[in-house]
């Protein structure tokens, strides 16, 4: 895929990846709720890819899926959040959410139980439920995470263009793998397992359900919780940012 000159050719590249657009369309579309249509989603990854191939000369080093990857997704986060699909109030929320457990988790000693998180909110169990219903599509780390508050080029871009740069590589071979590691450990069982069952063995919501034996809705509550929960973990780290 790269001319004489070593350059990469841009429409191959265009071609070659676009089933990848459409299976992360596809894998973010099952967290979302059903308003939110697959197409707009597949739509917003290919400006997303034609940025990541539009800058990959650039980024001399770096594996082109990889970067390709963060680009796609970022594309349709913030398609998504245009679309108020991801409206602020819930990232709102969320950090809410995770601002509250870490400060339990500092005075308790252990994860808060969703009734002490929602105690601290000043809002009852069903209604803290609630606020974990509407942040289904809550993620572990964000295009913009990545990038400094003063909106200048951040951890991405700085490493993609370092010799041999590779963002993802450049994460797990710092103490940011070792940290989400710690933080999954310190999830309560139950979390741990649903997560296990999603990312490890692949499972959707409905197959996990099964297994732990509740409702799809409530394996998603759980799961937004644990993510909720990493975030605040990491978040000590200085590797996430503002939500």
């Amino acid at each position: 895929m790269y001319t004489v000159k070593g350059k990469a050719n841009k429409d191959q590249l265009l071609t070659v990846h676009i089933p990848l657009v459409k299976r992360l369309a596809h894998h973010m579309k099952a967290k979302l709720p059903p308003s939110v249509e697959v197409d707009d989603l597949v739509q917003a990854g290919m400006i997303g890819l034609l940025d990541a191939i539009n800058r990959y000369e650039e980024t001399h080093g770096a594996q082109f899926e990889t970067y390709a990857v963060l680009r796609i997704r970022g594309a349709m986060l913030d398609e998504l959040r245009t679309s108020d699909w991801l409206p602020r109030s819930m990232r709102q929320n969320m950090r809410k959410i995770e601002t509250a457990m870490s400060t339990l988790q500092q005075r308790l000693g252990h994860p808060p139980t969703e009734s002490e998180v929602a105690k601290l909110l000043k809002v009852s169990l069903t209604e803290y439920q609630d606020m974990l219903s509407d942040g289904g599509g809550h993620q572990l780390l964000y295009y913009e995470d990545f990038h400094d508050a003063e909106g200048s080029d951040g951890f991405l871009d700085r490493h993609c263009i370092d010799e041999g740069g590779d963002p993802l590589r450049a994460l797990l071979e710092t103490d940011f793998r070792q940290s989400v590691i710690n933080a999954i450990e310190a999830l309560p069982p139950r979390e741990k397992i649903l997560m296990g069952l999603y990312y490890e063995e692949e499972l959707n919501l409905k197959e996990i359900g099964a297994v732990m034996g509740v409702s799809e809705s409530r394996v998603s509550q759980l799961h937004t919780q644990a993510v909720a929960r990493l975030r605040a973990s990491l978040r000590e780290t200085a590797w996430t940012g503002p939500a």
